[in-house]
């Protein structure tokens, strides 16, 4: 489709493209601090104050160390990151490792690692690797946090008791009868009072309780111990922080180089795989918020390679002025958002409360009794442990892999646990999908071979001999239920079709169901697989129905999608319709589906028309003739909902003048529908993207001009520098209109969230937004990467592998006809 420079209908000029990190336009905006992030600043403050002091105490470092890592994590990370609401600080889940090292190396050695720590995680940032992370299984790290907080409990409890712990996580199960037959009763009450207070706080009820749970349960339970010791005058260790003229720095590492590496990469990957989970989590409860607001209000979303360049960097700066690793921590963030944050202000500011308290509040933190901070961590770390995690991953069927990955960091290590989990996780993928059940039988005087799961070369011996006994001649059903087909077993399946045909057998192969998938093929041609991914078949039965090139016996020369212009499947047209009109290759093409595919796909027409349409998502996609939607997708009748127009623009509510058939199409498909997903496509050399990169301010006023303005807003988004570009595969686009095409993409998902039925969708959790680019030159699909959420996307496409089919696709496999 060609477009030709549009008119404008205002004399606005259209805004500069430049690159994101030009200089800025204009004057510099001024510093302002909005009320709910100075608000929520104070309450993150409140909770991050006694959490800093417990875990520096838990760890054995300077207490002060846990103050300077709160402060540095907000400020530092705060202003660099990438996750405008995530709040960084000590983490719980760093406790262990840092204590092993403080133990083994020293603190001074410690505070340098922290520092080596950083930089390695500087690196990694500008190698894009950051959503890498997000590909270790959720077992794994929910396994590695909860025997990090089995060992943090074990560790603190002895404190609670009035007793010291001890260095191993068995030597402190193996000391716990020693220590409760000589627990200390002040110890036990100041412990005592700040567990139950921990436990109970959220669930105080009535008009009080709701006004008292404003304040945090932590400093709730802290200020109470302190206050009870403080009357009773129990005789128990309190914080004494000593004065910051004598705060330790960091000093060269001593110690031996392949144990300092060690520590180097366990700092890294526990605080960079924490932090970028952490910022994902805090993405989806800020898009609940945003949509549960309102249609108009937006999410701010996370960039986690500047996250991961972030979190390094406040590591780097907090371990050379002597304070703890950085990371960052779901409590702290769930609340900041909790409390209604819109900006990273929010974490900067409770940075610099943490430096007040700090420098003005010594007297009051050194009247904290030890074994209130040691209850505060103990019931953080039991809380680590999880039991919605332990279901979650009960239903996967992945609680081995939970279970060894804590049992390895509870007896063994962090790093030494993690690798023992990865090692358990790949074997279970390799037994899954080894795990193949093939049977035969026969009935009704044919013989049924059924397979279920993966087919691979690991089940090909299996599969051959329970094809080969198949007697020759015999009608033959093959039933396949799975998601995906190797080469092996296809050039295996395909060899046994080709010669059993040849004997004068016959060969139906069905999905799950008992449906036929496809009409026997003939000698030499493969049977169709449902959902499965041949090496060099040709595709999906279905897929080639659709496109009227297979037919019962069909002709050699069509494979699915064959160059279709004026294709008239191995039959020569009438010498009359050669150079015919318009209208004769119209009727030509309609007899060709009469006679080829109508046949095919008649069953399935005929039960749509019966039971209505279903379709599962809404695609919303360019009128551009290249695009053929059912093609790309490989989804046939009933499977999408298509609104196609000019650009794939969806035009704000109330901006349409007029029409307003897409907002009655997402409407309808929202509404009526039930549709679970929309996606947004995009293509290479839009002619739409191209006519507005073009427009000029004279141009005159047309029909196509007034549509295309609703494309203005991505063309402001391009230019501006709030946003950086899109990225396709990792590489920049080629040039401005590819550009042009990725951000529109992004613009109009952001478009169809102001859309009243679908924010109240993907506030229930029942819709999910996506985004494709499909290059037309090289027929490869991209598909926007993030989550579900639009606002957590980072503007990267990602190109759609060959072998996606076995994986879970937000784009529905086709269905056989």
């Amino acid at each position: 489709m060609t477009l030709c420079p549009p008119a404008r209908t205002t004399t606005t000029t259209r805004p500069r493209v430049q690159r994101p990190h030009g200089p800025p336009d204009g004057p510099p905006r001024r510093f302002r601090i909005a009320g709910a992030d100075f608000s929520a600043s104070i309450a993150v403050f409140l909770i991050a104050l006694p959490l800093s002091l417990g875990i520096a105490l838990a760890t054995g470092a300077p207490l002060q160390a846990g103050l300077v890592a709160a402060a540095v994590g907000g400020i530092v990370a705060g202003r660099l990151g990438g996750s405008p609401l995530q709040v960084s600080g000590p983490a719980a889940g760093l406790t262990v490792v840092t204590a092993e090292l403080i133990q083994r190396y020293g603190w001074r050695t410690t505070c340098a690692i922290t520092v080596l720590a950083g930089l390695a995680q500087l690196g990694l940032a500008a190698l894009r690797v950051a959503r890498s992370a997000l590909a270790v299984s959720p077992a794994i790290v929910h396994g590695m946090l909860a025997g990090i907080g089995v060992t943090i409990a074990l560790a603190q409890l002895h404190i609670v008791l009035g007793g010291t712990p001890e260095s191993s996580t068995v030597d402190n199960a193996l000391g716990l009868p020693a220590q409760l037959a000589g627990a200390s009763a002040a110890a036990l009450a100041v412990s005592g009072l700040t567990v139950a207070l921990l436990l109970l706080w959220p669930r105080l009820p009535g008009r009080a309780g709701r006004m008292l749970r404003t304040v945090p349960a932590a400093l709730a339970a802290v200020a109470a111990a302190t206050t009870l010791a403080a009357l009773a005058g129990l005789g128990v260790p309190r914080v004494d922080l000593p004065s910051w003229s004598s705060h330790a720095l960091p000093g060269l590492p001593e110690g031996p180089v392949l144990g300092i590496a060690a520590g180097v990469l366990t700092i890294t990957l526990v605080t960079s795989v924490q932090s970028l989970l952490s910022a994902v989590a805090v993405d989806k409860l800020a898009a609940k918020r945003a949509a549960g607001a309102g249609a108009g209000s937006t999410a701010p979303r996370s960039r986690l390679d500047r996250e991961l360049a972030g979190q390094g960097a406040a590591n780097m700066v907090s371990g050379a002025l002597g304070g703890l690793p950085v990371a960052g921590v779901a409590v702290r963030s769930v609340a900041n958002v909790s409390a209604g944050a819109v900006s990273r202000n929010s974490s900067i500011l409770h940075g610099l409360w943490i430096v007040l308290a700090a420098l003005l509040l010594v007297p009051v933190l050194d009247l904290i009794p030890l074994p209130a901070l040691a209850a505060l961590v103990m019931v953080v770390g039991i809380q680590m442990v999880s039991i919605t995690h332990i279901r979650t991953v009960t239903r996967h069927r992945e609680v081995l892999v939970y279970v060894v990955t804590l049992a390895g960091v509870v007896f063994v290590g962090i790093l030494e646990g993690v690798a023992l989990g990865i090692a358990v996780a790949v074997a279970v993928a390799m037994h899954r999908l080894a795990r193949t059940r093939i049977t035969r039988e026969e009935r009704d005087g044919r013989h049924v071979v059924r397979i279920r799961g993966q087919l691979t070369f690991l089940a090909v011996p299996r599969l051959s001999r329970a094809l080969h006994q198949i007697p020759s001649g015999a009608d033959a059903v093959v039933e396949l239920d799975g998601s995906f087909m190797d080469h092996a077993a296809f050039e295996t399946l395909h060899d046994w079709q080709a010669a059993h045909l040849a004997l004068g057998g016959t060969v139906e192969t069905t999905g799950p169901g008992g449906g036929r998938i496809a009409e026997p093929a003939p000698a030499g041609r493969s049977a169709a697989v449902p959902g499965a991914e041949a090496a060099d078949g040709p595709g999906t039965g279905s897929s080639a129905a659709r496109s009227g090139s297979h037919a019962a016996g069909g002709h050699s020369c069509c494979r699915p999608w064959t160059p279709w212009r004026n294709h008239q499947c191995g039959e020569r047209p009438p010498a009359d319709e050669t150079g015919g009109t318009t209208g004769q290759r119209l009727a030509s093409g309609i007899g060709a589906f009469q006679r080829n595919t109508a046949p095919l796909v008649r069953d399935e027409l005929a039960r749509l028309a019966r039971e209505g349409q279903r379709p599962s998502q809404l695609f919303l996609t360019c009128a551009d003739s290249r695009l053929v939607t059912s093609m790309i997708t490989s989804s046939g009748p009933g499977d999408l909902f298509t609104v196609r127009n000019v650009g794939n623009l969806v035009p704000l509510p109330g901006e349409e003048s007029g029409d307003d058939s897409v907002a009655a199409a997402i409407e309808y498909a929202v509404e009526v529908l039930r549709v679970e997903s929309i996606t947004v496509c995009g293509h290479s050399g839009c002619g739409a993207m191209q006519a507005l990169l073009n427009s000029r301010a004279d141009d005159p006023p047309s029909p196509l001009r007034r549509w295309l303005r609703h494309g203005m807003p991505s063309l402001e988004r391009m230019a501006s520098r709030r946003h950086a570009w899109a990225r396709i595969s990792g590489r920049l686009p080629a040039d401005a209109v590819e550009q042009l095409c990725l951000t529109n993409v992004v613009q109009q998902l952001e478009h169809l969230r102001a859309y009243e039925p679908v924010a109240r969708r993907l506030a229930e959790g029942t819709l999910t937004l996506h985004g494709m680019y499909f290059h037309v030159g090289e027929a490869q699909a991209y598909l926007l990467a993030g989550t579900d959420e639009v606002h957590s996307y980072d503007d990267v496409f990602n190109q759609v592998p060959p072998g996606a089919a076995s994986q879970e696709r937000p784009l529905e496999a086709a269905r056989a006809s």
